[in-house]
C-alpha cells in the first residue's frame, strides 16, 4: 500500500524528476520575487520562496542580493537586523539577536562576544547565499536544488520584449492558496473565460466562438503565435488600430502577452511565485506606451483586480474537490497547454539529472476549441 505520508524528498530525490503535477517544485532556475522598486537600499526584506525564508536587500551602493533568512546561531530571522558598515568600510547584516555579522555573500564576518584569546575561524559560518539578478526592473532568485552544493546559474532570466513607456502603468499582487502547478494551468486555460470571467467590456458568456490558434515551441516554452485578438474580446477595441497580439509562457512561471497596435505596445506580464505549496503569489505587471492606456488605467486596473478575485474564487473553489486527490481528466486541444506545461517540468528535471541541453517538447501546431 502507498505510504501516505511519506517524508520529505532528499536532495537526490529532487534532482530525480520532475515533481508529481501538486507536489514539489523546479529547481536550479530562476523565480520572479519582487520589482527592484520594492528594494529600498539599506533595508532588509523577508521573503518565502517554495518553502524556504529568504532575505532579499540592497545595499546602498545599489547591489542587490540574497541570503537565507535565518541567522545559524539562534535561527533569528536576519531579516529582523540592521545593515551596516564594519570597520572595514563594507556592508554587512547585522543579526538582532546577537549582533553576528553576515556580508552579503553570506560569510560571516564578525561574532562580536568573541573574546581576544578565542581562536575561531568566523568565515567559515555561512549562510546560504542564492544568486538574484535584477533585469528590467525584475528581481529573480536562483533557486538549486542542493543547498549543500547549491547550483550555480548556466542561463540568463527572459528578456522581454515590450518593456515600453518607463516603469510599469500597473502592478496587482493577490495570494492564490493553490499549488503553483494548479495556478499555472488555469492561468493558461482557453476555455474558463466564458464562465469565470464574464464582463460586459470583455466576453459574454452567450458570445462562444470556436477559436484556431497556432502554437510554437519557445525558450523553456511556448507561443501562441501572433495574431488577430477574436472577434468576441471586446477589450482590444479599445486600442484601436488592428492589434497582434503574442502570448508566451516560460519555465517556471513566468506569462506574458505582447500587444502591438502599428507603432505602440502593451506587455501585460504574470508572475507565478510559490510561496509554499499551498499558496502562490500572483504578481501582474503592464507596461505600455500606448496613449488610450494611460486613459483607460483607472477602469483596466478594476477589471484586473475583478480577474484575480474571480480566479482565487474559482481556486478556492476547486479546491474543495482536490481536497479528495483526484485523477484530473485532461483532453485535447483545450488542456493541451496544460499537458505542454507537464511534459515540459519533465524535460526540465530529466537535462538537469542528465547533465545536457533542454530539448523543448513542443512541436509547431494548430490548437482549436470554443470559448
Amino acid at each position: 500500500m502507498a505510504d501516505s505520508a511519506a517524508a520529505p524528498a532528499s536532495t537526490a530525490d529532487r534532482r530525480a524528476a520532475a515533481p508529481a503535477f501538486g507536489k514539489g517544485f523546479l529547481y536550479d532556475c530562476w523565480w520572479f520575487a519582487d520589482l527592484g522598486s520594492a528594494l529600498k537600499p539599506g533595508a532588509l526584506q523577508r521573503y518565502e520562496l517554495l518553502g524556504e525564508p529568504v532575505l532579499l536587500g540592497r545595499t546602498r551602493s545599489g547591489e542587490v542580493y540574497a541570503i537565507r533568512d535565518v541567522c545559524p546561531h539562534r535561527a533569528a530571522p536576519l531579516s529582523a537586523g540592521r545593515l551596516i558598515k564594519d570597520e572595514g568600510g563594507a556592508e554587512v547584516v547585522e543579526c538582532p539577536y546577537h549582533g553576528w555579522r553576515f556580508r552579503t555573500s553570506g560569510v560571516c564576518a564578525a561574532i562580536p562576544s568573541l573574546v581576544a584569546d578565542q581562536a575561531m575561524e568566523v568565515e567559515r559560518i555561512k549562510v546560504r547565499r542564492y544568486p538574484v539578478r535584477e533585469s528590467q526592473g525584475l528581481v529573480f532568485v536562483w533557486m538549486a536544488s542542493d543547498p549543500r552544493n547549491p547550483s550555480e546559474p548556466d542561463h540568463e532570466p527572459p528578456v522581454l520584449e515590450g518593456v515600453v513607456g518607463g516603469a510599469p502603468k500597473m502592478v496587482e499582487r493577490m495570494d492564490f492558496d493553490s499549488h503553483v502547478d494548479h495556478a499555472v494551468v488555469g492561468l493558461m486555460d482557453p476555455a474558463h473565460g466564458p464562465y469565470v470571467h464574464q464582463q460586459w467590456w470583455w466576453r459574454s458568456g452567450h458570445s462562444m466562438h470556436e477559436k484556431a490558434k497556432t502554437f510554437e515551441p519557445r525558450e523553456f516554452g511556448f507561443a501562441m503565435a501572433s495574431h488577430r485578438p477574436s472577434s468576441n474580446s471586446y477589450a482590444y477595441k479599445i486600442l484601436g488600430g488592428a492589434p497582434e497580439t503574442e502570448i508566451t509562457f516560460r519555465l517556471p512561471g513566468l506569462r506574458w502577452e505582447h500587444i502591438r497596435v502599428g507603432k505602440r505596445q502593451v506587455l501585460g506580464l504574470t508572475c507565478l511565485t510559490p510561496v509554499t505549496e499551498t499558496k502562490t503569489r500572483i504578481t501582474q505587471i503592464f507596461w505600455a506606451d500606448h496613449p488610450v492606456f494611460s486613459l483607460i488605467l483607472p477602469f483596466f486596473r478594476a477589471g484586473a483586480r475583478a480577474f484575480l478575485k474571480q480566479d482565487g474564487d474559482m481556486v478556492n473553489l476547486q479546491n474543495e474537490g482536490l481536497k479528495y486527490d483526484p485523477a484530473l481528466l485532461w483532453i485535447d486541444d483545450a488542456d493541451k497547454q496544460a499537458k505542454w506545461y507537464q511534459q515540459l517540468k519533465k524535460e526540465w528535471a530529466a537535462s538537469r539529472r542528465e547533465e545536457r541541453p533542454f530539448r523543448n517538447p513542443v512541436e509547431p501546431t494548430v490548437l482549436r476549441w470554443r470559448s
